[in-house]
């Protein structure tokens, strides 16, 4: 298989279908890399784009997106429900074959660098990449969001690691920064009450005292006149999707809400719908060998 990596950029356009093509046609163009899907969201004003290919190649698709994104979409006039910093929010690095997660770290600092100095965008490295202990969460990276950031850049604490000290007002904020397979997992609920949203991200995520690799937030999604459970399982080998879903449905039960449906964002590992799978059909003795799929890759 050879020396891969996934690379999954969000992008804080979810509406203008046009402006994420000619993003998208930028990692398209790098032969040697493969994109293997993008989802949009009008809500959240947010696209989620995942493509994979050789180390070298994949830095090079990525600078190019943030590029053509930083020429597109202008953060003063940006407005959605997710939390976000830049054009081109955050781009995280996984290593998938023949790759440590070191080598990944050294490859968001050559990415990082290269944004910061090209495209004079200020630049935080976070995740396994942090240059500190404080930066390492993406949540407080982004805390006060695109609105906070000219201040936050003058902070020493926030200092940033790449890039002008100065914000870019177009273009925003980047976080750059290597990392494990994250699992975007939505839970929607028959309900237009935002404060049970947010009571129930606050008893689930990390921060707050719940699952140790859960982050969440609660928000309105107007166009459905409901709320959602906005989840990041940061490492769905240790709290698994199955075990956050349940919590989250007897936490809604006690306002009185149901559950409605639930959503991946992206792409997800196989074995992190083969745990809920295993967990919910109550399977004696099952061992993943036996999924047809897994036993063909081999």
């Amino acid at each position: 298989m050879g020396k891969l990596i996934e690379c999954v950029p969000n992008f804080s356009e979810g509406r203008d279908k046009e402006k994420l093509e000619k993003i998208l046609d930028e990692i398209r163009a790098i032969e040697g890399v493969k994109l293997l899907d993008y989802s949009m969201d009008k809500d959240h004003n947010r696209s989620v784009v995942t493509f994979i290919g050789e180390p070298e190649k994949v830095i090079e698709a990525a600078f190019r997106a943030t590029k053509k994104a930083s020429e597109l979409i202008d953060m003063r006039t940006h407005k959605g429900e997710h939390p976000r910093m830049g054009a081109t929010d955050v781009i995280p690095l996984i290593p998938i074959s023949d790759v440590t997660m070191e080598e990944c770290v050294e490859l968001s600092k050559k990415l990082a660098e290269r944004i910061g100095k090209e495209l004079s965008i200020s630049v935080y490295l976070y995740e396994k990449s942090a240059s500190a202990p404080h930066r390492e969460n993406l949540a407080d990276v982004r805390k006060g969001q695109y609105e906070g950031m000219k201040e936050k850049l003058k902070l020493e604490e926030w200092t940033p690691d790449f890039g002008p000290k100065e914000l870019n007002e177009k273009a925003g904020v980047t976080a750059v920064g290597a990392r494990m397979p994250l699992v975007a997992f939505n839970i929607n609920l028959g309900t237009n009450n935002l404060d049970i949203a947010k009571k129930i991200a606050k008893a689930i995520r990390a921060k707050t005292g719940g699952f140790t690799y859960c982050k969440a937030l609660g928000i309105e999604i107007a166009e459905r006149n409901i709320v959602q459970v906005s989840i990041n399982m940061v490492d769905y080998t240790k709290t698994p999707l199955f075990r956050v879903f349940d919590t989250v449905e007897r936490e809604a039960n006690r306002y009185g809400v149901n559950v409605i449906g639930s959503e991946i964002i992206g792409l997800v590992p196989m074995d992190a719908l083969v745990d809920v799978a295993d967990y919910h059909l109550k399977l004696e003795n099952f061992d993943k060998t036996q999924i047809l799929e897994k036993r063909m890759s081999e």
